[in-house]
C-alpha cells in the first residue's frame, strides 16, 4: 500500500512539474508574439507634416564604428526644428535593441522631441531586435508604451491612414499579413492616403554584393508585399506610399502607382550605392538625410533634407523632391486637362 501511494506522489510530482515548465515556456514565448493590436489616433487637420527616416543606430557616441554620431545628433536637431506633428520610424533605432546603453543613448539625444511634445511611431529593425529578444523587446516598448506590446499598428491621423509593420515576421501571411489585408480592405473613405512604414525595402539599386561599401538586396518577402500593394493600388481610391530604411542612403522608386521611399540615412554609416539608369533619383554621394512629409488635402510633397558635414558645419540641401496626388484628384486633373 505504501509503495503504491510513493508511485501515486511521485507521478503527481512529475505531472506538477511539466505542468509548470509548460507553462514557463508558453510566458516566455508570448512575450514575443503578438496577441492584440493597438489602433491609434492623432487629433489633427490638414495640412499637416510629418518626418519619415530610420537607421539611427542610436549608440554611445564614442564607438564611431558603429555609426556617425555627430551626423545623427545633427538630424534630430534639424527635425525638432521643424516641428513636425509626429515622426516616423523606419527601423533601427539603436544598435543592438539588447543593450540598456543604447537605448539611454535614444533618451538623452532625442528629449528634445519629448520636450516639445512631438509623436513617435516606430517600426522595428533588425538591430532592434539584436540579441534575446525578450530583452530587445521590453526596452523597446518601454519607449513606446502607447503601442501597448503590438509590433504592427495602424494611426489615423487627419486624411491618412499609418500601417506600421514588424518584417521581421510574414508580411502577407499569417497574423499580420491577414491583419494588412483587412486594414487594406476597409480603409475609411474619408482616407486619402495609406502610408505603410517598414524596414526592409521591396525596392533597392544597392544589393549584397555592396560594390561600394554596403548595401542589402531587396528579399522576397517584402517583394511579394510590393506585388500585392501595386494589384490593390489599381483598383483603389486612396494612394500608397510605402517608408522603408536598411539600406542607408535615400531611394525612390515608383511602381505600379505606388511610390517607394528608402531613407536608411538617420546615422548608421551611410555608403554611396548602384543605381539603375531608371531611378527616379540618381546620386554618387553618401546621403544622410530625412524626408519631410507636407500633406495637404489630396496632395502630399515628400522632400529629402540632406545633411553635409565635410566642411565641419551643417550643409542642408534639398536634392530631390516629389509630389504625389490622390487617385480621385489625379484622375479629376486628367479630366480638366
Amino acid at each position: 500500500m505504501s509503495s503504491r501511494r510513493t508511485l501515486l506522489a511521485q507521478s503527481v510530482e512529475v505531472l506538477f512539474v511539466t505542468v509548470t515548465v509548460l507553462a514557463l515556456t508558453c510566458c516566455t514565448g508570448k512575450s514575443t508574439a503578438q496577441t492584440s493590436t493597438v489602433d491609434l489616433r492623432l487629433d489633427l487637420k490638414t495640412p499637416f507634416r510629418f518626418v519619415a527616416y530610420g537607421d539611427t543606430r542610436f549608440h554611445d557616441p564614442s564607438d564611431t564604428e558603429a555609426a556617425n554620431p555627430s551626423a545623427r545628433v545633427a538630424l534630430v536637431k534639424a527635425i525638432a526644428e521643424v516641428n513636425p506633428a509626429f515622426i516616423c520610424f523606419t527601423g533601427d533605432i539603436v544598435y543592438n535593441g539588447y543593450d540598456a546603453g543604447d537605448w539611454k543613448v535614444w533618451d538623452s539625444e532625442t528629449s528634445v522631441w519629448r520636450d516639445k511634445k512631438i509623436p513617435i511611431y516606430p517600426a522595428l529593425g533588425n538591430h532592434d531586435l539584436h540579441g534575446d529578444q525578450n530583452i530587445a523587446l521590453g526596452n523597446y516598448f518601454q519607449r513606446f508604451p502607447e503601442l501597448k506590446n503590438s509590433r504592427y499598428y495602424s494611426v489615423r491621423a487627419a486624411n491618412a491612414l499609418i500601417l506600421a509593420l514588424d518584417s521581421s515576421l510574414e508580411e502577407v501571411s499569417g497574423p499580420e499579413g491577414q491583419w494588412l489585408a483587412d486594414k487594406l480592405d476597409h480603409v475609411p473613405s474619408d482616407v486619402d492616403f495609406v502610408f505603410l512604414m517598414f524596414h526592409h525595402p521591396p525596392y533597392s539599386s544597392s544589393s549584397d554584393s555592396k560594390a561600394f561599401g554596403g548595401g542589402h538586396s531587396a528579399r522576397s518577402t517584402e517583394q511579394a508585399l510590393a506585388k500585392m500593394l501595386e494589384e490593390r493600388q489599381a483598383h483603389a481610391r486612396f494612394r500608397i506610399v510605402v517608408f522603408s530604411g536598411h539600406v542607408h542612403n535615400y531611394e525612390r522608386h515608383e511602381h505600379g502607382g505606388v511610390t517607394y521611399f528608402v531613407s536608411g540615412g538617420g546615422g548608421a554609416h551611410a555608403y554611396p550605392i548602384e543605381r539603375a539608369a531608371s531611378d527616379p533619383f540618381q546620386s554618387k554621394l553618401v546621403n544622410y538625410h530625412y524626408l519631410l512629409v507636407e500633406v495637404d488635402g489630396k496632395q502630399l510633397t515628400v522632400t529629402m533634407n540632406r545633411l553635409d558635414l565635410t566642411s565641419g558645419k551643417a550643409v542642408w540641401t534639398q536634392p530631390d523632391s516629389v509630389k504625389i496626388t490622390a487617385p480621385a484628384a489625379a484622375a479629376g486633373a486628367a479630366a480638366g486637362r
